[in-house]
């Protein structure tokens, strides 16, 4: 535990509340680590939450009632300013928000730049979502004393795009829970049992919504010469999103070699990880990116996207393609599950690559930041 006992830090913990992925993910193991390094008491989550109990991107950490109860506050506080909660709110130096457009006025206020879509891609967003996100950055990206943002393509989008100034924007990288880089294929073998997954499989991770291409890749592995693709399944994983009728369609046909799972748990993502021959991500764009480093730190070699975030996460460690041409996605897989040589090549520069990534140091980079927000650092 820090032994600086007077920094106070209030999170907006709301993205806890509803079903979500990479953002709820982040916030989770992120709020887990600065409570282990600062303690309980140090760190409170905005509105009245106390305890985190196992990470569910499905559901609530709260009861239902309690849920709605603190969805209907943030509704009312994001209607008006209120000065009222200045004075039932808590107490801290430090407010750190996500979803309120209306925080304390008293704390120095923050928060996290995860990626620009709702700008630099809108058609792969609800309407409302890109209004939402807009409305956020008006009124608290552009007025935040600090803003910790989760990759250096991230921080250069928010700079080019929204004339952020960059002096208040530190990047600090998340991290991939420890499970990953102790997992392995043989660790594996359980949860493939548990799966029905009997042969050597490619796998995705990810929500099945339009952003990921999800359709790409399987047209390129429909595309794959018999004697290359059929020793292997190709397992899909992840909850269905918005606007994916079509490729839940194709995900839900019966086809020889192809298993869609759904939603796995967090406990079984990193064995089912490590038991993969080829982990495949051609997303359109991603602020960080969570299974591709996970993945990496589960020591399975990655095909992924040659843009945004995604170079600078796998930094030289995995083979990167255009996620618009189903011909380079097709060529990827062709060179990686005909080559053992090259696949085992990937995967040590994998776990290399990933050690870079631990949430442990993001809390003290984490705190660092804050303080240095406080004028303390």
């Amino acid at each position: 535990m820090c032994e600086n006992g007077s920094l106070r830090i209030a999170i907006d913990a709301i993205p806890l509340l509803v079903r979500s992925a990479g953002v709820k993910n982040y916030l989770f193991y992120w709020i887990s680590h600065l409570r282990q390094l600062l303690g309980d008491r140090q760190i409170s989550l905005f509105p009245f939450l106390d305890r985190l109990p196992d990470l569910n991107h499905e559901g609530s950490i709260a009861s239902s009632m309690g849920t709605l109860a603190r969805q209907g506050l943030l509704y009312a506080l994001n209607l008006w300013p209120n000065r009222a909660w200045d004075l039932i709110g808590p107490h801290t130096d430090i407010f750190h928000t996500t979803k309120l457009l209306n925080p304390p006025r008293r704390p120095r206020l923050t928060a996290h730049l995860h990626d620009l879509t709702c700008w630099l891609l809108p058609e792969f967003h609800q309407a409302p979502n890109v209004a939402a996100e807009k409305l956020f950055a008006e009124r608290i990206w552009k007025r935040a004393a600090g803003l910790i943002a989760v990759s250096e393509s991230t921080r250069r989008d928010a700079v080019r795009i929204l004339g952020l100034n960059p002096a208040i924007i530190q990047v600090i990288y998340p991290g991939v829970p420890q499970p990953f880089f102790e997992a392995t294929a043989e660790s594996a073998a359980s949860t493939c049992r548990k799966y029905g997954l009997t042969r050597p499989y490619a796998l995705y991770v990810g929500t099945v919504e339009p952003r990921k291409n999800l359709d790409r890749l399987l047209d390129s592995w429909q595309d794959l010469p018999a004697s290359v693709r059929d020793p292997f399944d190709l397992v899909a994983v992840g909850p269905e999103g918005w606007q994916s009728a079509q490729t839940m369609a194709r995900l839900r046909r019966p086809s020889p070699g192809l298993r869609y799972l759904g939603y796995v748990p967090e406990p079984d993502l990193p064995s089912l990880t490590a038991g993969a021959a080829v982990f495949l991500y051609p997303s359109l764009y991603e602020g960080f990116g969570f299974p591709v480093a996970q993945a990496m730190a589960a020591g399975v070699p990655v095909i992924t996207s040659n843009l945004s975030s995604l170079p600078e996460i796998t930094g030289g460690a995995a083979v990167l393609i255009d996620p618009r041409s189903v011909a380079e996605i097709r060529a990827a897989l062709d060179r990686l599950l005909t080559s053992p040589a090259t696949r085992a090549q990937l995967s040590q520069a994998g776990r290399v690559q990933a050690g870079r990534f631990h949430w442990d140091v993001c809390a003290r980079q984490s705190v660092e930041f804050f303080e240095k927000v406080l004028g303390r650092g």
